[in-house]
């Protein structure tokens, strides 16, 4: 037999041995995600969404008192991840799995998830595959179609004709190119030209120039954010192009609140497609940015959001199974909850158990004195589309 199998068996037979042997009074939650290294203000935002939900709802579940047990994976490590995974089941009795900032790790440790058989939150990781990979997971973030193929659709519907797509060479820019690529041209769309960049790069003359030479109606750009945006804006005004004639789109990372502060006035007239901003204007949001910046001294993003609607979801399933950690029945419980998010109106759908929410499209305004991303349009109730095209 193969010793990855038996391996994974021997997580199987000690998780059951070892949730029968830690305080019945407990829940325990595997939190593998970075908490060091290049991702590390992920990983602190995500648990800073979590410390929120728990002051919030206190700490006892269903009689039963919730205890975190953080493991750091530092980074790209699905090896790391995957062992931290069992180590946290195994050695420490946790009954769940959360966390999982990086797409690479969430789909390592669903390996664990589903030989041990483990309720797993992914708050974050946004590859559509992942949540095919355990029985046991549901997801709380976004996905990478999900966004795009709902922007691509806008962009015709808005009055876009001819595109042309720039994106980051690696694989949550190839499924951003494709995602948009696909939801443009199924509404009508033309695609007049693509190139790919490589991931480090930080000089984007040439490639918005040749864009720009295409004549479109808009250019696509996907970029995971980190200091290319900045880099993006700079040469956007260098090339000339102007944004009020040519639109210029891309995912929620191209305009983050620190992409916009390192691009300035540059970034004025960017429309992206997201999920979830700090300047979400809805009630529940402005009280959860207000508690945020008051336990944290800083705003929220989509980490923060992802980790405190993924604590929600597993308050809600333990409420349902009566803090019954088995991980068939928490998954059971979580399959169609809906609620009301900080990012507006969200569920978990019960076939795919993947998030379904509103994507919305914001334009980058100047208010009171400040780039923020101004919602002006959305597309409600919104699946992950790529699941939708899986063979049953």
């Amino acid at each position: 037999m193969h010793k990855a199998f038996v391996r994974l068996g021997i997580v199987a037979a000690a998780a059951l041995a070892a949730g029968a042997a830690h305080a019945q009074g407990t829940v325990k939650i595997g939190l593998v995600q970075s908490f060091s290294g290049q991702f590390a203000d992920t990983g602190a935002q995500i648990e800073n969404g979590i410390k929120l939900y728990m002051k919030q709802h206190g700490d006892t579940v269903a009689g039963k008192k919730i205890e975190i047990i953080r493991k750091d994976n530092g980074g790209i490590a699905p090896d790391v991840a995957k062992r931290l995974s069992q180590e946290v089941i195994v050695r420490d009795g946790a009954d769940i799995l959360a966390g999982f900032d990086l797409t690479p790790n969430a789909l390592a440790a669903a390996d664990v998830s589903a030989q041990a058989k483990k309720f797993m939150v992914n708050m974050n990781a946004a590859t559509s595959v992942i949540t095919t990979k355990s029985p046991y997971m549901v997801r709380t973030s976004f996905t990478v179609w999900q966004v795009n193929e709902a922007l691509g659709g806008w962009a015709y519907k808005s009055g876009l004709r001819k595109v042309y797509t720039l994106v980051s060479d690696f694989g949550p820019g190839h499924d951003g190119e494709a995602a948009f690529q696909k939801g443009f041209k199924d509404a009508g769309g033309e695609i007049v030209g693509s190139a790919r960049y490589p991931v480090a790069n930080l000089d984007f003359s040439a490639f918005l120039q040749r864009a720009k030479d295409m004549n479109p109606d808009g250019i696509y750009i996907w970029t995971p954010g980190g200091t290319q945006p900045a880099a993006i804006g700079k040469a956007i005004a260098e090339r000339g192009i102007d944004v009020n004639k040519v639109k210029v789109m891309g995912q929620g990372e191209l305009t983050f609140e620190e992409a916009l502060k390192g691009m300035g006035d540059a970034g004025l007239g960017l429309i992206t497609a997201f999920h979830y901003d700090y300047n979400h204007q809805s009630e529940t949001n402005k009280k959860f940015v207000a508690a945020y910046n008051a336990e944290f001294k800083r705003n929220p993003d989509m980490f923060s959001a992802g980790g405190y609607d993924g604590m929600h979801v597993i308050y809600e399933a333990l409420k349902k199974t009566g803090a019954n950690t088995d991980g068939e029945k928490l998954v059971e419980a979580a399959k169609g909850m809906k609620w009301e998010s900080p990012r507006g109106p969200m569920s978990i759908d019960p076939e795919t158990r993947d998030v379904v929410q509103t994507v919305y499209i914001r334009r980058v305004e100047k208010v009171g004195g400040n780039l923020v991303n101004v919602e002006f349009d959305k597309i409600e109730n919104v699946k992950d589309p790529w699941k939708t095209r899986m063979p049953k």
